[in-house]
């Protein structure tokens, strides 16, 4: 377990940083942490961003810059492995990635970073062990700054699983709303909320913009301990762009054109890299960028296969009816897809060579149908979920169905957690269940449909628990006897020191 006392002193505290960085009174530079990710058996990526002004550009002069790195066996940095010098510059915001190869499997590792007299704080990673009888992951989505505290990411730093996997919108693109209770009605039913904090900025369209965006999430105390505490997977929803896009189509092509949303999803592309631990910068062809984030981990007993659904996706059909809409004709095109075709070989592929306990599949949206009608004459979808994709979703029952051992789906996106089966005819629950669906609520964002969702239950007997009203994150241990998602939920969002409790847990050999 990793020594709390490199991150919070106590509740609401800052986070931990080093005598040194004292005398830079407004200079520190080191000012939005530092994070690990993309862990492999030998090697993960470690990353930090010299920052003195952070919502301002960075504030760092033009010109490259070298920083130092130094990574250990111990927390108290006393036993040296690797170290080495690393350039950065303003062509990638002065953030730093490094690579580490040569570690041994299944190892805990302490980083620091140093820049002048400046030494950045501690972190703690740690490589995967495909041998391992046992693995811990925690599972976050959907953090938007305006509307809650993130004392669920307190609770992460202080469990310190193996692994933390992010699902997406990490950063929310909106503008600026003014702080104080909010009331929506859904369903009939009023839900409450509160603007806690504010945006730094109108809508987010330039790389300027998205750069600051990342800073004033990043300035988050307890989002910077869960980076410090554990190895990230990261993979990108819609938000960190634009609302709902898909592939090279924005939510309003009436008001993007094409040309403007390729710079800004280019813009927005490069912003995401250099706030994350990922192994590759995006690749560009003129305005054709793109980003890798899908791959393949071994943790003990699980292999995770991480999707990304936005990149690659077909534009929604059917309308995007709010929380549902009414299928219609275009659902039986075959070439409707969430991942496109290289990423759907790529996953077939993994699921049929894999040996592993448990088949991970990790990806933005839920994948079970979830109806909103009882009626079958009115039945209504989410067209931005996998309802939107039935005949790809079908491709991907039919291959865990042939042989795959414990698939299991992880979701997040819809504010909402939930536990579903899934089954051999998704829509038909009596039919043979195929693998589970854990779908985490959100970290901070607001469920203003929850309602709707807890009114259509009744229609969904394949899903076993529904919670929108609460904030929080799901926690995941597999072991060689069974896998478990615990739901750990937030008792207070607008209290950045809040309690944070489990609500429920469910075993995989209970449902």
């Amino acid at each position: 377990m990793f020594s709390r006392r490199l991150f919070l002193a106590a509740a609401g505290s800052t986070l931990w940083v080093p005598a040194s960085a004292n005398a830079h009174s407004g200079h520190y530079h080191f000012t939005l942490g530092v994070a690990s990710g993309s862990p492999r058996a030998t090697s993960v990526v470690l990353w930090t961003r010299l920052a003195p002004d952070p919502l301002n550009g960075g504030g760092m002069p033009v010109g490259p810059v070298m920083v130092r790195y130094r990574v250990c066996l111990d927390e108290g940095m006393r036993r040296t492995v690797q170290e080495g010098v690393v350039m950065t510059s303003e062509a990638k915001a002065h953030s730093v990635h490094v690579t580490l190869n040569g570690l041994e499997p299944g190892r805990e590792y302490w980083y620091q970073f140093y820049f002048g007299e400046d030494e950045s704080p501690i972190g703690r990673t740690k490589t995967t062990d495909p041998k391992a009888t046992s693995a811990t992951f925690a599972i976050a989505n959907c953090q938007a700054w305006e509307t809650g505290h993130y004392a669920a990411y307190r609770d992460i730093a202080e469990w310190a699983p193996d692994c933390v996997i992010h699902l997406g919108d990490y950063i929310y693109e909106g503008g600026t709303s003014e702080l104080g209770v909010r009331r929506r009605t859904n369903a009939g039913t009023q839900i409450e909320y509160e603007v806690v904090r504010k945006h730094n900025s109108d809508e987010i369209t330039t790389l300027y913009d998205y750069r600051n965006r990342y800073a004033l999430y990043r300035s988050d105390p307890h989002l910077q301990a869960a980076h410090a505490a554990a190895p990230w997977i990261v993979s990108m929803d819609d938000h960190e762009v634009d609302n709902n896009w898909a592939g090279g189509t924005p939510q309003d092509p009436d008001k993007q054109t094409a040309l403007e949303f390729a710079v800004r999803k280019l813009a927005a592309f490069q912003a995401y890299y250099e706030h994350m631990p990922l192994e590759q910068p995006p690749t560009l062809n003129g305005l054709a960028g793109h980003l890798q984030m899908y791959g393949a981990y071994q943790f003990g007993p699980a292999r995770l296969n991480l999707l990304d659904t936005r990149q690659y996706r077909s534009d929604q059909v059917c309308g995007q009816g709010f929380p549902a809409d009414f299928p219609c004709e275009a659902l039986e095109n075959p070439a409707l897809s969430m991942t496109g075709i290289a990423q759907e070989k790529w996953l077939l592929e993994q699921l049929k060579k894999s040996d592993a306990k448990y088949n991970v599949i990790a990806q933005q949206t839920w994948f079970a149908p979830y109806r909103y009608s009882e009626n079958p004459a009115s039945r209504t979808w989410n067209m931005d979920q996998w309802d939107g994709y039935p005949l790809q979703r079908q491709r991907l029952i039919d291959a865990m169905a042939d042989d795959v051992s414990n698939p299991i789906v992880l979701s997040g996106d819809w504010h909402c957690a939930s536990a579903m089966t899934v089954h051999k005819d998704p829509e038909n629950a009596k039919s043979d269940r195929v693998a589970h669906n854990f779908a985490a609520t959100s970290i901070s964002s607001v469920c203003s449909w929850s309602p709707s969702v807890a009114q259509a239950q009744s229609a969904n007997p394949h899903v076993s628990y529904v919670n929108g009203e609460q904030r929080g994150y799901l926690r995941c241990v597999a072991d060689s006897q069974n896998w478990t998602s615990t739901y750990r939920t937030v008792a207070n969002p607008s209290d950045s020191a809040s309690k944070v409790g489990t609500d429920t847990e469910i075993r995989v050999r209970d449902i």
